[in-house]
């Protein structure tokens, strides 16, 4: 009966029970989604509050995206921002992912990301040219590629993404908290600070 009375309380029920089913989702997962490939951080890579992004280099609203984790890096000391790999877009996005975590091994990661957004679209000659202005070793990142060392680390990054219910670019998971799209930095900000609020709260109640 209440609800026939205020039908306005349906949309913000549902919202609550997808956000409620997405942190059930992510709760087993979430060691997992905080373990970065090595090297394949933004911000402090010791940081005590974690951002995962699910990206895609081709992807036009993770590009969008890239101002806002940068102020969100700066406003926030204790950020830690593990990227997740996620090339559904395209092949050369599965080439772009390939030569980021080759960036990664190389230490090279976060200088590569910034050069691989700054190319005008992604393709063969601008995956190569952010690898140059990046620093990399490019023979030694190409037979890293070609010896498919980061299939498995590609498809570990579908298997997450499917499993908490993504299917599109960019995603992000902070604490048990799940978004889809260029939500915004303030809507990230308000995330961070209540994962930070919780990891604080566990902390006073374990010590």
């Amino acid at each position: 009966a209440y609800i026939l009375d205020h039908p306005e309380v349906l949309p913000e029920a549902m919202q609550r029970l997808q956000e409620r089913e997405i942190a059930n989702r992510i709760a087993p997962l979430r060691a997992a989604l905080e373990a970065p490939y090595p090297g394949a951080v933004l911000g402090n890579p010791r940081g005590s509050v974690v951002l995962v992004e699910f990206a895609d280099y081709a992807c036009p609203f993770c590009r969008q995206s890239v101002g806002d984790v940068e102020a969100l890096i700066a406003a926030n000391g204790d950020l830690k921002v593990v990227l997740r790999e996620d090339p559904v877009l395209s092949p050369e996005s599965a080439d772009a992912a390939r030569m980021a975590l080759a960036a990664a091994d190389q230490g090279r990661f976060p200088a590569f990301h910034k050069a691989m957004y700054a190319q005008d679209g992604v393709s063969a000659q601008t995956i190569a040219a952010a690898a140059r202005a990046a620093g990399l070793d490019l023979a030694e990142a190409q037979a890293a590629i070609a010896a498919g060392k980061y299939e498995s680390e590609l498809e570990n990054n579908r298997r997450l993404a499917a499993t908490i219910g993504f299917s599109g670019t960019p995603s992000w998971v902070v604490g048990n908290q799940g978004f889809a799209g260029a939500v915004g930095k303030d809507a990230l900000d308000d995330a961070i600070a209540q994962a930070r609020n919780e990891a604080r709260s566990k902390d006073g109640k374990t010590s």
